[in-house]
């Protein structure tokens, strides 16, 4: 066997962090020699040395190489010289410790093992070698601590994460926060009970009784009503205080024809408040009973929900009060019409609406034929009427007849006149409603399908969409399709929007 050169360092088995030198020494025949660094099945580097001499080949980056050598003697092939293999590792493993920020309370045990994971692009995963100063940490006391994850792999290369431990005390607010919420809950499972025993009692006992001329008794909902009206009567008082709150309610006082509990905009501010408090109730008494704290979304999220729950609601309750106004104006308008061919006035023609016609429409002329009784004059029962129901045909109805009781004229011509236009309005309408109908159920359900999406994949994997919620790209992620998702409702009702 003829030797063509040999290597210092043959193979190294066992990855190491370290740059390698190998030195690779020629036989003395040779003229030159090329020598070829490999990576796997890569060509890193190759590189052609004339002469006999020695020549150090240095390895510094992370890979797996293989050196081969062809030398050459009066420029002819003698010989392939190859090498093992170098395993150099630079690269550190990769730790994942979950959460980054925990807290807890003192005394509480810490899984200190839980989501914990390492993976090493030679040795694979090494949860196995995680190490932390987890046995040190006194968590029986409040205060910030430190949990440091420590991972090494074969070549020495090594990762360090840490977890802040926010250590809190068992402070003793709250567990009598906790305690002042059992009691309202039970005192309010007391009422319940109490109510309950008493109706039982007064089943029983009817039968041989007689009903008093008077009944004074006051049911639970009345309590419940009292109460809630004695204090947004109180926070009333102190939110009238406030310019942006005065300007704020005024918005609301629409609200208030389809309000049960609220008599104007300021008392729904009031509502909305309280039941903002009454959410963030909930919410703290939730966490107490785990013995936690509030965090930032746990403390806006709850206020925000529980301040746009009236909202919602008398938005949805006004929008079908209009509409039955609407629909049940066109009646009152026939009947006003039919009463003034009849020779009837136009205070008589408001009394016989508010009897004939039910609904909304009729509620709101009794209070028309109330007003009237109480002195006051046409022209402002009807602005008084405009300005609850905000309609365009009740504004076009209500100076119709300001300048009819003002100058005069020919009343039934007139109402005749706005008679066919509200039909023909409300013909047109239906019309339009048959024929964008399919439109709009296609456009609801396109509305609806991201929401079905998240219930029916989280029914799936529950844990797919938390890292919307848990990682900052997530957030801003999840932030940028809310934003393009209210663009595209917005938009949409904007194009289907159709202003008879």
């Amino acid at each position: 066997m003829v030797e063509n050169g040999k290597f210092n360092i043959n193979s190294i088995d066992t990855p190491t962090k370290n740059d390698v030198t190998i030195m690779f020494s020629p036989n003395s025949t040779t003229t030159k020699y090329v020598y070829t660094i490999y990576d796997g099945t890569t060509v890193k580097k190759s590189v052609e040395v004339i002469g006999n001499k020695p020549t150090n080949i240095y390895l510094n980056e992370t890979g797996i190489y293989h050196i081969e050598v062809t030398t050459y003697s009066n420029n002819k092939i003698t010989g392939i010289t190859k090498s093992g293999n170098y395993l150099v590792d630079k690269t550190a493993p990769e730790l994942d410790v979950g959460e980054e920020e925990i807290s807890l309370h003192e005394g509480d045990t810490l899984l200190v093992d839980e989501g914990i994971k390492a993976i090493d692009n030679f040795d694979g995963e090494i949860t196995g070698n995680i190490t932390s100063n987890y046995s040190t940490l006194d968590l029986s006391t409040p205060g910030h601590k430190t949990l440091i994850y420590t991972v090494s792999d074969r070549a020495g290369n090594m990762t360090s994460k840490s977890v802040d431990i926010n250590v809190l005390e068992k402070e003793g607010s709250l567990f009598a926060i906790q305690i002042v919420i059992i009691l309202i809950l039970l005192m309010f499972t007391y009422l319940i009970v109490r109510f309950r025993r008493a109706m039982r009692y007064e089943k029983r006992i009817n039968p041989f009784t007689i009903e008093p001329i008077k009944d004074n008794t006051v049911s639970l909902f009345e309590r419940f009503a009292g109460v809630y009206h004695r204090m947004t009567a109180f926070l009333s008082k102190y939110l009238e205080k406030s310019v942006f709150m005065q300007k704020y309610a005024k918005k609301l006082d629409k609200y208030a024809v389809v309000s049960t509990l609220n008599q104007n905009g300021m008392e729904i501010l009031a509502g909305k408040f309280l039941i903002a408090f009454l959410f963030f109730f909930i919410a703290v008494f939730s966490k107490t009973i785990q013995l936690k704290l509030l965090n930032v979304y746990e403390f806006v999220i709850p206020l925000t929900i529980g301040f746009m729950v009236l909202d919602v609601i008398y938005f949805i309750k006004y929008k079908v009060f209009r509409r039955k106004i609407e629909n049940d104006l066109l009646s009152a308008i026939i009947v006003m019409n039919n009463a003034f061919k009849s020779g009837r006035s136009i205070s008589q023609a408001i009394e016989i609406v508010s009897e004939e016609v039910e609904g909304p429409i009729g509620k709101e002329f009794k209070k028309m034929s109330l007003e009237l009784s109480y002195g006051l004059s046409i022209d402002i029962i009807f602005k008084r009427f405009s300005e609850r129901i905000q309609l365009e045909e009740v504004s076009y109805l209500t100076a119709s007849l300001s300048i009819l009781n003002k100058t005069g004229g020919n009343i039934i011509k007139v109402f005749s006149s706005i008679e066919k236009n509200l039909f023909n309005k409300k013909k047109l309408r239906l019309e339009l409603e048959s024929l964008t109908g399919s439109s709009k159920l296609i456009v609801y359900m396109l509305f609806t399908v991201p929401f079905l999406f998240i219930i029916f994949v989280s029914a799936i994997s529950p844990t797919y969409f938390f890292p919307f919620i848990t990682t900052e790209l997530g957030n801003a992620l999840l932030i940028g399709m809310l934003i393009y998702y209210i663009i595209f409702i917005i938009s949409v009702r904007k194009i289907m929007k159709v202003v008879i």
